[in-house]
C-alpha cells in the first residue's frame, strides 16, 4: 500500500525568510508563514478567526529564488509535504517540530497602493520575472527528481 503525503497551504510571510547553504553549498531557505482560517462562532453571533504559523523549508534553485522574492507580508501558497524531525532535549526529554517541505510555491500578487504608474510597471514586470524564473526552477528540480527516480531502479 502506498502512502500519501501532500499538502496545500495558502498563507503570509511572518518575516523575513532565513538563508543559508550547507557545508557543501547546497541553498536552503527557511520561509515562516501564516495561515488564517474563519469559522462561525457557537450560537452563529460572527466569525472567529485562527491564526496557525507554520516553517517552510525549501532547497536549491527554489531555495534561491524564495529568498530572492519572499518579503514579510507576502502571500504565497506552498504545495508540498509534512516532515517531522525529532530529537532528545539534553535534559533526556522527546522533542519534535513538524515542518512544510515544499515542492512548490506560488507568490501572490502584491496590490501597490496609488503611487505612480512607472513603479507599478516596473513591480509587474518584476513579479512576471519571478514567476518565470520560479518555473524554470522547479521544471528543472522535477527534472532531477525525476532522474534520481529513474536511478533508484
Amino acid at each position: 500500500m502506498s502512502n500519501i503525503n501532500c499538502l496545500i497551504v495558502e498563507g503570509n510571510v511572518v518575516r523575513q525568510p532565513e538563508f543559508r547553504t550547507t557545508p557543501h553549498g547546497y541553498p536552503i531557505c527557511k520561509i515562516p508563514i501564516a495561515v488564517n482560517h474563519f469559522y462561525k462562532k457557537a450560537g452563529g453571533s460572527g466569525y472567529e478567526k485562527e491564526v496557525s504559523f507554520f516553517e517552510v523549508e525549501t532547497f536549491g534553485k527554489l531555495a534561491e529564488i524564495c529568498a530572492k522574492y519572499s518579503q514579510k507580508g507576502r502571500g504565497m501558497s506552498v504545495v508540498g509535504r509534512i516532515k517531522q524531525n525529532r530529537w532528545k532535549t539534553d535534559e533526556g526529554k522527546n522533542a519534535s517540530r513538524v515542518t512544510i517541505i515544499a515542492e512548490k510555491i506560488e507568490f501572490k500578487q502584491r496590490f501597490a497602493k496609488a503611487e505612480s504608474s512607472e513603479k507599478d510597471a516596473k513591480t509587474a514586470e518584476s513579479e512576471s520575472a519571478a514567476e518565470e524564473e520560479i518555473t524554470l526552477a522547479l521544471a528543472a528540480q522535477t527534472e532531477e527528481s525525476d532522474l534520481s527516480e529513474d536511478l533508484a531502479f
